[in-house]
């Protein structure tokens, strides 16, 4: 039984995030669980736990009597989370690639095919894949920590993913930029996967910040 319970629970996590990174759960309104738990057919058990994990990757803040809300969107934490990616994922990812095996590398490629054929109407799934790709690039160099740190850094970048993909023709140059990271990074040379991620972080931070700053 508390197998089918976590199970459940770790589906209900994946699709209320879903509804967060798509917008569907908006920043102002509390979180009414007992319509969520009814639209999802599911009781609060789960629920509440799938609500209380993703308070805890920053996905939702909960206030008191209130209950849960969207953490909002904002330049500053823009600005934390890619500052945050800018020092850990060029150096990871460049070990990383020393070190891949073949299965490693194989993992790689699976994951940028799935980001290349993921709908370009579907953004959720694009983020979701794009967390994934990041992940695989850090992943085979064995550091837990460091792997864990740039997959919860992704999941917190997720929306701001779907937002930087929005306009017209990012999506052309995400994908050319994330093809030039693979081939660096299959290549196993170091210093240029490390230059080409940190430009690839600093160019969607740089238009994120044009971003809020349009619409401030």
């Amino acid at each position: 039984m508390s197998i089918v319970v976590r199970t459940l629970a770790e589906r209900v996590f994946e699709i209320v995030r879903e509804q967060i990174v798509t917008g569907r759960l908006t920043e102002s309104v509390p979180i009414r669980q007992d319509a969520l738990a009814t639209e999802l057919g599911v009781s609060k058990i789960p629920l509440r736990e799938a609500l209380a994990r993703l308070e805890h990757e920053g996905l939702l803040i909960s206030q008191a009597n209130r209950g849960y809300f969207v953490q909002p969107m904002s330049a500053e934490q823009a600005d934390e989370i890619y500052a945050l990616r800018l020092t850990i994922e060029p150096p990871a990812a460049a070990y990383a690639a020393t070190r891949a095996s073949d299965e490693d590398r194989a993992a790689a490629v699976d994951a940028f095919e799935k980001l290349d054929s993921a709908a370009a109407s579907d953004l959720a799934e694009v983020a979701a894949r794009n967390r994934q790709f990041h992940t695989a690039l850090v992943r085979p160099g064995g550091r837990l920590l460091t792997t864990q740190l740039v997959e919860r850094l992704s999941i917190l970048s997720e929306r701001y993913v779907v937002a930087h993909l929005q306009p017209a023709g990012r999506e052309s140059r995400a994908h050319n930029e994330h093809k030039e990271l693979l081939d660096a990074w299959l290549a196993r040379d170091g210093d240029t996967l490390s230059h080409l991620l940190a430009q690839h972080i600093q160019g969607t931070l740089d238009d994120l910040r044009q971003q809020f700053d349009a619409t401030s």
